[in-house]
């Protein structure tokens, strides 16, 4: 585990690069980050959740195709279940819903 400080900041850069990646993209209506919680509102009005979950230091996602839960290891966020990398996730669960291929990279 890292610490709650690294947990912290490394969940803070990565919720500002999907902000950031989604305003400069046309897959999401309306992005809104409040106090650890990532709410993307897709165009078909369908949403897609991220948040910090602190206790576990993981990350979680919710969309229509399931939950995703996601740990911090050797670097990269990894689903705990398939190991797949949250960056890949974000983009497929974003084209999912959207349609629009967005790279999270």
């Amino acid at each position: 585990m890292i610490s709650a400080t690294e947990f912290n900041e490394t969940v803070d850069a990565l919720f500002d690069q999907v902000v950031e990646t989604l305003d400069e993209s046309e897959a999401a209506d309306d992005v809104e980050l409040n106090q650890g919680v990532l709410e993307i509102t897709c165009l078909d009005r369908s949403k897609i959740i991220i948040n910090r979950h602190a206790p576990t230091q993981e990350i979680w996602i919710a969309a229509k195709s399931g939950g995703y839960h996601f740990r911090w290891a050797s670097g990269v966020w990894l689903d705990t279940r398939s190991g797949e990398p949250l960056s890949d996730a974000i983009s497929r669960v974003v084209f999912e819903q959207t349609a629009q291929r967005v790279s999270f990279d």
